[in-house]
């Protein structure tokens, strides 16, 4: 304890720390929640003296928007699907990990790589990953014909009886894959006139973001889980060992009831993150958040992002409240499940 005559150095020695977050934080906090209540706020008429009237009419703008229901789907959808993935694979992950002698630092720093890495980078590979080139639809008969020199695939016959197929320059990494074990190449990202008879569909969009969130988030998980699991009492496992218990239910049994804490916060922060998408969709679809930018993948953030550049602050505000009171709910329930099953 600091003596109460010596408080005022604590004090001191803290001010500056406390101003940057009162400049920083608190007052963007404060203001986000002014403006928002300031119905058809724009800021440099603000500035030049123009007053708003107070109301909900910028909630009501941002709930009655048309495409308020697709941005709020694909945002719980994204953190549904990635969130209990990228936990398990995380854990198991980590449990490897920890049982490796050899080589287990190096495979620690190459499994943390992604997390200091720009996401636009990262999603920019990625779209490559999946990215088909120079796709296009052609007449079996007519394409053999004339001796095309690429291979013919997803193959139909069309009313008349003529088959039809697609053949592309190259249909990208993930699709030689799948083309090696006798799979037809999936329009995964690609827009107008391709396969499926247009645009990729919105199953393979959503199926590519999954997959790259998910490996993304992997790192920060993975670190987090491999120090609960180097703080383990090692007795547990040694007297599992004794009594004959099955890796299995060692794994459920000890393992996950000592790292529940540490999977309660992974949890929680990753709900978090999952709310706040946008960044990797922007790396993959660019800023129209879809193929062809029809915004089929736009979420609450990205949302906020459009009304920004149109200087619809007082929209944009509001609908950063209803994301910041939606993440305040999913957070609630979160800790209230924790506090069931958590044990500390």
């Amino acid at each position: 304890m600091v003596d109460s005559k010596q408080q005022w150095k604590a004090w001191l020695y803290l001010l500056p720390a406390l101003i940057l977050l009162a400049v920083f934080t608190v007052y963007p906090i404060i203001n986000t929640v002014r403006i928002s209540i300031l119905e058809g706020y724009k800021p440099l008429a603000a500035i030049g003296g123009e007053r708003y009237p107070l109301g909900i009419g910028n909630f009501t703008k941002v709930i009655s928007y048309k495409g308020f229901t697709t941005c709020l789907t694909n945002t719980l959808l994204l953190c549904v699907l990635t969130v209990p993935i990228s936990c398990f694979l995380a854990l198991l992950v980590s449990v490897c990990l920890n049982s490796i002698n050899r080589l287990g630092k190096v495979l620690q720093t190459i499994y943390f790589l992604p997390y200091v890495t720009n996401t636009i980078a990262i999603g920019m590979v990625f779209a490559m990953m999946f990215n088909i080139v120079g796709l296009k639809q052609v007449n079996v008969a007519e394409y053999l014909s004339t001796g095309g020199q690429y291979t013919i695939y997803n193959i139909y016959t069309d009313v008349n009886g003529e088959k039809w197929g697609f053949v592309a320059q190259s249909w990208g990494i993930i699709n030689n894959l799948l083309q090696l074990f006798g799979i037809n190449p999936v329009n995964w990202i690609n827009s107008g006139g391709n396969i499926n008879g247009g645009s990729s569909t919105y199953v393979a969009n959503i199926a590519v973001m999954v997959v790259y969130i998910v490996w993304n988030a992997l790192p920060f998980k993975i670190l987090i889980l491999l120090g609960g699991l180097q703080s383990v009492n090692k007795q547990y496992y040694d007297a599992a060992k004794i009594d004959g218990t099955s890796r299995v239910r060692t794994f459920w049994r000890i393992t996950v009831p000592l790292l529940s804490p540490m999977l309660a916060y992974v949890i929680i922060t990753g709900f978090i993150g999952g709310f706040k998408e946008y960044s990797s969709i922007v790396g993959i679809f660019g800023e129209g958040m879809g193929p062809s930018g029809n915004g089929s993948l736009q979420t609450i953030v990205g949302y906020i992002y459009d009304a920004l550049k149109t200087d619809s602050y007082g929209t944009a505000s509001a609908a950063s409240l209803i994301l910041f009171g939606i993440i305040l709910i999913v957070t609630l329930i979160n800790l209230y499940v924790s506090s069931k099953k958590v044990h500390y």
